[in-house]
This record gives structure tokens, sequence and C-alpha cells, in this order.
């Protein structure tokens, strides 16, 4: 397999780190010689995050933060996990006792959550964590013995959804992770974009689509062209979550838009992005284990899979409302603006959680339940679920 040549400005990695992707390479490019030439890119974005050992979620490279590729709102600011606390101390008043994180990260959400609760009189009975990236359990596990040692013995860590669960589940940039289908309108119709092994790199191939669901007709798209994702793993978990939810609410932050917004002319490329050292770029074939690759959600996508298994829709808001609705300006006044070492630093912060042109906007909270009996204090004003 070719090595790739890395664009200007972008970090080299280590020779180990080198050898580790071409080692994915090729694992990806044998999968798709036994698959007759062509894998979708759903298998492929799969392979790349998740392979056992070689996948970006699954090797031991570090993601999250400052000395990562990304950075994600516990990360930004304590503020976000304390208003997200206000919110699950309103479910626990409800007679909720256990909290599901859905991919904690470096545990930093987990951390805010539990201390905040705590200060509010709400510890969670359990505090379990779904986390499949051997590299992310411990970062989460070192981030909790550091920050709240005295809760870990409430904490526990799944491989894997449990058989029932009733509570409060959250996920913060979770659904975005999995693996989606990606089609293109073409003059002969709908193709749907996968992935070949030519000339010694891995490359895009298309194929005709067939069954797709009606919203994919091609008739419904913009242009000759245009191109989009579909993911189908997000709302198969989701999916999933209701079989096993019996009573409670889970919220999902992620970025996206409701398929009204989603399939728009602007977004005639699509949403697929990848992120390398806090670069981002559209080539889900650079170095593939050590970059991450992610697609924006169709909410209404998730909407629908959620009311198919008998949840509801609790509501759906831009992440500035949601944290607005939940006190964060609050929390910011806490620090008496005239201490400027201490209040600018933290206003800065809320700006970026906050602002239409940072992740104020492009960010959603999409609240889902079943047998919760109060409206959530997230949702009390701005509530989007009409655009779903």
């Amino acid at each position: 397999m070719s090595r790739p040549t890395l664009p200007a400005g972008l970090p080299h990695p280590s020779a180990e780190a080198l050898a580790a992707s071409e080692r994915l390479g090729r694992l990806i490019s044998a999968e798709i010689a036994r698959a007759g030439g062509w894998i979708s890119f759903a298998r492929y974005m799969e392979l790349a995050l998740y392979a056992p050992g070689l996948g970006y979620y699954m090797a031991g490279a570090r993601k999250l933060g400052h000395d990562g590729d990304f950075v994600t709102a516990p990360e930004i600011s304590g503020l976000f996990g304390r208003a997200l606390a206000r919110q699950v101390a309103q479910l626990r008043g409800l007679g909720y006792d256990d909290v599901l994180e859905v991919g904690a990260g470096s545990g930093a959400l987990a951390a805010d959550l539990l201390l905040t609760l705590e200060r509010l009189g709400g510890i969670p009975r359990r505090y379990l964590i779904l986390e499949l990236s051997p590299d992310l359990r411990e970062r989460s596990r070192d981030t909790l013995s550091r920050r709240a040692p005295h809760l870990l013995e409430r904490v526990a860590w799944l491989n894997r959804m449990p058989p029932r669960f009733e509570g409060i589940v959250i996920g913060n940039e979770v659904l975005d992770a999995m693996p989606a289908r990606i089609f293109e309108r073409t003059a002969a119709g709908l193709v749907e974009r996968g992935v070949e092994f030519r000339d010694g790199r891995l490359a895009w191939g298309s194929r005709t689509a067939n069954a797709v669901p009606a919203h994919l007709d091609p008739a419904c798209w913009p242009a000759v062209g245009y191109r989009s994702e579909m993911q189908e793993a997000a709302a198969g978990f989701v999916r999933s979550l209701g079989e096993v939810l019996a009573g409670g609410a889970a919220l999902f932050i992620d970025y996206g838009f409701p398929r009204g917004e989603y399939y728009h002319p602007d977004r005639a490329a699509g949403t697929l992005m990848c992120h390398y050292r806090h670069r981002a770029h559209d080539d889900p074939f650079f170095l593939p284990g050590l970059q991450d690759i992610t697609t924006h959600i169709d909410f209404s996508a998730i909407a629908v899979a959620a009311r198919e298994t008998g949840l509801e829709v609790l509501g759906f808001a831009s992440q500035a409302q949601f944290l607005v609705n939940c006190g964060i300006t609050d929390l910011l006044a806490e620090t008496p603006a005239a201490d400027t070492a201490a209040y600018a630093p933290l206003a800065a912060q809320a700006q970026k959680l906050l602002s239409p042109a940072e992740m104020g906007e492009i960010f959603k909270v999409i609240g889902l339940g079943r047998g919760v009996s109060a409206p959530l204090a997230g949702f009390s004003s701005g509530d989007r679920r009409h655009s779903l």
C-alpha cells in the first residue's frame, strides 16, 4: 500500500503510528478484495474507526484535548457539564437513580456531572459508562480517579448495552462517529459511494444504489452531483436503546440538522469531515486509523428511529438554547466579572459553547424518553420539535 503524502502544515505521525496505519490499510484492502473489489463507505468507516487494535478509537493514540485531534465541549469548559447536570438533577428528582453515559471520552463530562450532582444533593446510585475504546476507558478512569476519587465506587464501565435500563442516558458527540453510508445523485439515478483499492491506494468507487429510503429518492435531492449521507448505524443504535430503555430519558448532543435543513442545496458535497491534529479536512483515506471520521446527524432520522420503538421525542433545541435553559449564564455569573483573571477565561469558554458562529447553533440536543412525567427544563424555551 502506497504511503500518503502529507499536506503542507500537517504534523507527521511517528514511525510507529505510520506503521499501524499501514497495517490497517492492508487489512482494509484485503477486505475489499474478499468483497469483490468494493465495500460500502459505512464498512470502511467501521474498520477505520473500530478495527480491533488498529482503528482510530481502538488504538492507543491520544484523541481528545489540545494534544489530540479535536476538542469536545466538556474539554472546552466545565460550564457545559455543570449546566447539563441541572437537567440530570431534574430527572433525578423524578425518580431516575441511574445514569448511563455512552462514549465518555476523556471522562471530563462524567467528572463534572458527578461533582455537580453531589453539590446539588442528587448523586446517581450508579454511573455507568458504555465505552468500546480501551484507551478511552482507561483515560476516563484516570480522570475520575484524579478528580472524583470518592465517587469512583459508583462508576462502572460496560462494553455493551445492558439488557434493560431505567434512568438517564447521555451521549455527547457519539452519534456522529457511527458509520454512515454515502449516496450521490447522478443523471442515471442514485449511486452509493464506497471504497475500492486501485493503484496501491484506497479510492472512491460507486455502485447503483438499491432499496434506499424514500427520503433518498434522487428526485428529492437538489441537483445532479449532489451527495450526502445516511446514518443507519446511529438510527439502529437509537432503536436498540428504545428496546432497552424501560423508563427515563436519553439526551444526545451532536452537530447536525433536521431533515429539511440536512439535504439543503448549500450542502451539495455532504457533511463528511475528518479531524487530524486539530485540522479539519474531507479526505477519509488519509492515514486510516490516525484520524477521526464523522458526519453530521440527520436528527429527523433519529426521531423516527426513536418513535419506532415507542420512545417519545421530549425536545429538540440548539446547544445554546438548551444550555441557557439549564442556567449556564447563572453559572457564569457566580464568578464576579470584576475578578478579570477568573471571569475572562470562563466568559470566553461560554462564548464558544453558545455563539452561533461557534458551537451554539450547529450543535443540537435531542431528548428521547419513556414514561417521563414532566417537561424537561432544557427544552423549556426554543423547542424545535416541530422541525423534525
